[in-house]
């Protein structure tokens, strides 16, 4: 599957990262290390830099 990034979406990410904007690097280099990127999460849970699928699952449950 292609992945194409999208320069109209703006990042959401706290972080200070040279991949904002650059979203099928951001996906690959997170799930590399078994993790999600910040946009993934709501604003509150992506403050706590926890990128697990355990914190994702939290997060969607409300």
């Amino acid at each position: 599957m292609a992945c194409e990034n999208n320069p109209s979406v703006v990042c959401t990410c706290t972080a200070d990262c040279s991949l904002h904007g650059k979203c099928c690097e951001c996906v690959a280099n997170h799930a590399g290390k078994g993790q999600f990127p910040a946009c993934f999460f709501s604003k509150e849970a992506e403050k706590t830099y926890d990128r697990s699928f355990r914190m994702l699952v939290k997060d969607r449950q409300g």
